[in-house]
């Protein structure tokens, strides 16, 4: 039987892979201009730090988690939980009152798989903690639309609040009410969630939910006048960092744990799975896990999602995992022996090489040269090696010059990579 990845696992393979490095470069770029810095965090973690932070009533929790039931341990689902508890078990509040971090990582959720959308899936997620001011919301959501930007993906950034404890209770009750006039009409997930998580049911995707709930509360018309207040600056400060935004009174989050600023960047070219990245306040949340009652704001970015849409620009699919600076083509025994350690030295110069061990004809690995897209090939022959001069060729324009041998590799390094300068 062939053996195949698991179903809603994919392989990055090498010329995909080139992408993901150029999305991750131009992250790490944005993040750390803006004063952030990494933290890695371990795959796996106890189960009740999902349940507390997550909610117990939410899809995740009840359906998508991988979990060791008789271990108490669990895959994660998402990244805020676990660089929260990482926060709070190394006190980093110590450190610096307002902490600034990412990390980028594979989460892991059992829904089915379809286009952007998978079971291991990967994130870019940045977390601010320590600040309430919502100018800080306003600077974390320019900086996810300065990576979506600067990775020339068009989006359009959706904008709303949750309120808080204050006020989030009427406006809920309001909406089960709402909601309860049509429960026969509602789908079966929207009819348990009316009694358990009524918000989600205005993020349902089945046209009928959709179109029952057009007309109902809006969360905008309950919030308290501090959540007011706060919305009102987060929409001033995006005006002045020019920011383009609309308010979607219908948007809300599948964790339990947000609270006033919510926010998605949606891609048109996505279909169903049109959210490229979404993220809110989580004001409370940190105290709840056992820390300090700090606030907190994050969002996180799909990483597969950013790719679909980078690929969508770009015309080869494929492309070199690494382009060459140099290429050595040898053609003998003695002259291999020598190119081995040749190369050897060009890679401790900083130069991107290779060889063919095979003893292949000079053909044949001219062709691997260009596979590699090399800029140089440098042949060397046992005839060559007697004569003490390798024939340097520039694989742009097909010129050839000598290229003196004195047998020292290390000294033939060190000319080459004077010659060529290695590239970034």
């Amino acid at each position: 039987m062939k053996i195949q990845a698991i179903q809603g696992f994919k392989d990055i393979l090498p010329g995909e892979s080139v992408c993901w490095q150029h999305i991750e470069r131009i992250a790490r770029d944005v993040f750390h201009r803006f004063g952030f810095s990494e933290i890695r965090l371990p795959m796996m973690e106890e189960t009740e730090l999902f349940a507390r932070s997550i909610g117990q009533a939410t899809d995740i929790v009840e359906k998508e988690m991988y979990t060791f039931a008789d271990k108490g341990i669990t895959l994660r689902p998402e990244a805020t939980a676990s660089l929260l508890r990482a926060f709070i078990e190394h006190s980093l509040h110590l450190l610096q009152p307002v902490q600034k971090l990412y990390t980028i990582g594979p989460m892991f959720r059992h829904e089915r798989p379809q286009k952007g959308r998978l079971r291991q899936f990967h994130q870019l997620d940045a977390e601010i903690i320590g600040a309430e001011e919502p100018e800080v919301d306003a600077e974390l959501i320019a900086m996810a639309d300065m990576i979506v930007a600067e990775l020339g993906i068009r989006t359009s950034l959706e904008i709303n609040s949750l309120g808080c404890p204050v006020c989030r209770p009427a406006f809920r009750q309001q909406l089960v009410a709402y909601l309860r006039r049509y429960t026969n009409e509602l789908c079966p997930d929207c009819r348990r969630r009316t009694g358990s998580n009524p918000l989600r049911v205005l993020d349902c995707k089945n046209p009928n939910c959709r179109k029952l709930v057009a007309d109902s509360p809006s969360i905008l018309d309950f919030l308290c006048p501090d959540c007011g207040s706060h919305f009102e600056a987060v929409g001033r400060s995006l005006e002045r960092l020019e920011v383009d935004f609309t308010v979607n009174r219908f948007m809300v989050r599948g964790l339990d744990y947000y609270t006033r600023t919510t926010f998605e960047f949606i891609a048109a070219d996505l279909g169903a799975q049109s959210a490229v990245g979404a993220g809110g306040r989580y004001d409370g949340l940190i105290e709840q896990l056992g820390g300090p009652p700090l606030s907190g704001i994050g969002f996180a970015l799909g990483m597969e999602r950013l790719v679909l849409l980078m690929q969508q620009r770009i015309t080869a699919r494929f492309a070199p995992p690494v382009r060459l600076d140099v290429f050595v083509a040898a053609l003998g025994r003695e002259a291999a022996g020598h190119s081995q350690v040749l190369v050897h030295h060009l890679r401790r110069q900083g130069l991107k090489a290779a060889m063919d061990h095979g003893g292949r004809s000079l053909k044949a690995q001219l062709k691997q040269a260009g596979r590699f897209d090399a800029r140089y090939a440098l042949i060397i022959g046992d005839n060559e090696l007697e004569r003490k001069s390798a024939v340097l060729r520039n694989m742009t324009d097909q010129q050839q010059t000598p290229f003196p041998l004195n047998l020292d590799a290390a000294e033939e390094s060190r000319r080459l990579a004077l010659l060529i300068q290695p590239t970034d």
